[in-house]
């Protein structure tokens, strides 16, 4: 807030100087989500953990069915750490930084869409949807707030690689 005469003026944080500084925070822990969640994909582990989200989605199913549960994890994977490559290069260059926001929000949207096509989100012993179960619900709904992070990354992706962004 600053003071003008008697009038009282509000800043928006998103345009105050460490925005960036909030940016940055994002891309890193973008980096480092998309780092761990890749590498874990090359596990037999993770590929039968997401197995059910895969095999039920009308998007991603394929996947399985080219590949298998081990072969479409290692895609997965594939992709989720070209997304972290790409962030990070996204810290010198603005353009990467909106391509790896880019490929973050379709991971996080495509994500979230698991919540309509895998069996057991709605919790029927809560009454059903919007009630939803601790696992995979819950775990889903954290998507959001990855898709809104993402989603503030490519904004602010863009708005830096605008010719006239910095004056």
């Amino acid at each position: 807030m600053s003071i003008r005469g008697n009038q009282f003026r509000f800043q928006i944080a998103e345009k105050s100087a460490g925005s960036r500084a909030s940016l940055s925070l994002l891309r890193w822990a973008l980096v480092a989500i998309f780092l761990w969640f890749g590498a874990m994909k090359f596990t037999a582990y993770e590929a039968n953990g997401i197995a059910p989200f895969i095999i039920n989605s009308p998007i991603m199913s394929w996947l399985h069915y080219l590949f298998g549960v081990q072969g479409a994890s290692y895609v997965i994977g594939l992709l989720e750490l070209s997304t972290a490559v790409t962030l990070t290069i996204g810290a010198v260059k603005p353009i990467f930084s909106a391509l790896g926001a880019a490929m973050s929000a379709a991971t996080y949207l495509i994500t979230l869409t698991f919540m309509l096509s895998t069996p057991g989100v709605a919790e029927a012993s809560a009454g059903g949807f919007p009630a939803i179960s601790a696992l995979p619900g819950q775990f889903l709904l954290k998507d959001v707030v990855l898709l809104a992070a993402s989603l503030s990354l490519l904004l602010g992706s863009v708005q830096a690689s605008r010719p006239n962004a910095h004056e």
